[in-house]
């Protein structure tokens, strides 16, 4: 397919295995948005009747948010001195369950926009409204993994809320919208949320359609005692289940034995490793270390934008380093490389997608360009490679981000959206707050 645009950068990254830089770079994306070369400049091949688009900071994938309820930006802040299960049950669900499908939209349409300014241009999904979530996906330009949430108990049949899922799929695609933005999933909410029946369904429905399982998998010791109790723990529960035969995706994952552990990485399951909200909820700290090492496909998320409080991806990447390090007491347990593996090659493992987290040929041009004229490249970029990435990723993170693209669509320019009006959304979202946070 012919070039449509050539991108020159005196830094790439393409987030190979090596997490090698090139200098003098170049990057070709089709008219189809995705990438037909990356590597130097000196190699590149004829560009004839190509756009040249000349950048002067460090030119990487777009960001992998493995885990995350954006369209819960309209309840920011709110129970934020809560432990999860209080935070959940008098707050969260109470104001949730109040929400609309323009809350939804709302809270969705200013979280990807917020994620895209932050070099974020994937996220996983789970939340309510499903269609409306989509919707405000495609009209910021955003990629998301949708996973829509079902629960058990009154006004929330999971059967039905399965179905609907089925029908999606079976009826759209598994991935649908401009360069595939959408894809679609099942979102059961947890061991706790559910009944065995139900998790057991999913993997039915999913296995059949080759659909990701989202779910929330042991993020703190209370909320699971009875499934742990019967089965061993919740990892068991979804083996003995099915969960653990197809495409699976674990969030939080914080409280695993070793032979938890060893069940995710032998059925090859994915983790969303989320230290921000975690520690927020005082949580625990996931076991990053022993997964990565069983080896386990390990991404890093957010979670919602009311229990971190944010949705910047490079904020977890140094609380996964800070964590990491401190609990082993080892300076070396995550290197700033290795975090920024986890945010692009290691997110996308863990949803079980080969086309993004990386610049390589066939791979969807998701792409991100960051400045470097700022204090936090004071020494330049003409220095080596590993002090390069640490400051990338200890110094600059999401507030150096200029431009980004996703299927090769420039989505932010100079730091603001190109397909939506961000003060408008964060007003959108304000009418949406004082609705659904509002006192009886």
């Amino acid at each position: 397919m012919p070039i449509a645009h050539r991108f020159y950068a005196p830094v790439v990254l393409p987030m190979d295995p090596t997490c090698s830089v090139i200098r003098d770079g170049a990057v070709d994306v089709t008219a189809g948005g995705r990438i037909s070369y990356c590597g130097p400049r000196a190699d590149a091949p004829p560009h004839k009747g190509a756009s040249l688009i000349r950048l002067t900071g460090i030119l990487m994938p777009g960001l992998v948010n493995a885990h995350a309820h954006s369209a819960m930006t309209p309840l920011r802040g709110a129970g934020g001195d809560l432990p999860l299960m209080s935070w959940l049950n008098d707050v969260i669900w109470p104001a949730e369950a109040r929400m609309r499908p323009a809350d939804a939209y709302a809270g969705m349409l200013l979280g990807c926009i917020e994620m895209l300014q932050h070099g974020v241009t994937t996220s996983a999904e789970m939340y309510m409204h499903a269609d409306s979530v989509a919707q405000a996906a495609l009209a910021a330009g955003n990629r998301i993994l949708l996973a829509p949430a079902y629960f058990d108990g009154p006004g929330a049949p999971w059967r039905s809320a399965m179905r609907e899922i089925d029908d999606w799929i079976d009826t759209d695609g598994l991935r649908f919208g401009p360069g595939d933005r959408i894809e679609l999933g099942y979102g059961p909410h947890s061991a706790y949320t559910l009944p065995a029946e139900a998790l057991h369904a999913t993997a039915e429905s999913a296995a059949a359609r080759g659909a990701l399982v989202h779910t929330h998998v042991a993020e703190s010791v209370e909320e699971d005692r009875e499934q742990r109790a019967r089965y061993g723990s919740v990892p068991r529960l979804l083996q003995e289940t099915g969960l653990m035969d197809g495409r699976l995706l674990a969030a939080h994952a914080v409280h695993l034995s070793a032979q938890d552990i060893r069940l995710l990485a032998d059925h090859g399951a994915g983790v969303a490793h989320c230290p921000g909200s975690n520690a927020k909820l005082a949580s625990g700290i996931a076991p990053l270390t022993a997964l990565r090492k069983a080896p386990v496909a390990v991404g890093l998320g957010t979670d919602g934008p009311a229990s971190n409080d944010d949705l910047d991806l490079w904020d977890e990447m140094r609380l996964a380093m800070m964590l990491a390090r401190v609990s082993t007491e080892d300076p070396l347990a995550l290197t700033a490389a290795d975090a920024l593996m986890l945010a692009t090659r290691g997110g996308a493992a863990a949803l079980s997608r080969t086309d993004i987290g990386a610049l390589s040929r066939g791979m969807w041009a998701d792409m991100v360009h960051v400045a470097v004229d700022g204090p936090h490249f004071a020494s330049g970029i003409d220095v080596s490679d590993e002090q390069l990435i640490a400051n990338l990723v200890w110094a600059a993170g999401s507030r150096a981000i200029r431009d980004v693209w996703v299927a090769g669509e420039q989505v932010i320019a100079h730091g603001e959206s190109t397909q939506a009006d961000r003060i408008e959304a964060q007003r959108a979202v304000a009418v949406s707050a004082s609705h659904l946070l509002a006192t009886a």
